[in-house]
């Protein structure tokens, strides 16, 4: 039982890291709107491709522009910290019980 439960700590420290590492990228991109950044500057292309299918979904299910202010970002960091305290520990306490 001691391999599912080093399996389920590893697989929450994976995922802790990676959702640290989206919200940071996303925090990159939206300090990047604020300024006219070169569409063909390869660290901008990668932003803009990782975090565009993500950004367009929440849009599109909630438009939160309002005066040229894009809130969506900040739903979308508010929805990784409340996933990186909820499934991260929920994975760390079931690798206990094992």
């Amino acid at each position: 039982m001691f391999v599912i439960s080093n399996f389920l700590n590893s697989l929450a420290i994976v995922i802790h890291i990676l959702l640290n590492l989206y919200m940071w990228v996303l925090i990159a991109r939206a300090v990047l709107s604020w300024v006219n950044p070169d569409p063909y500057n390869p660290i901008v292309r990668f932003l803009y491709g990782v975090t565009d299918p993500l950004l367009y979904r929440v849009q599109r299910i909630l438009p939160l522009q309002f005066g040229g202010i894009d809130l969506t970002p900040m739903v979308i960091i508010i929805a990784i910290i409340f996933l990186d305290s909820f499934l991260v520990r929920t994975l760390q306490q079931l690798a206990m019980q094992f």
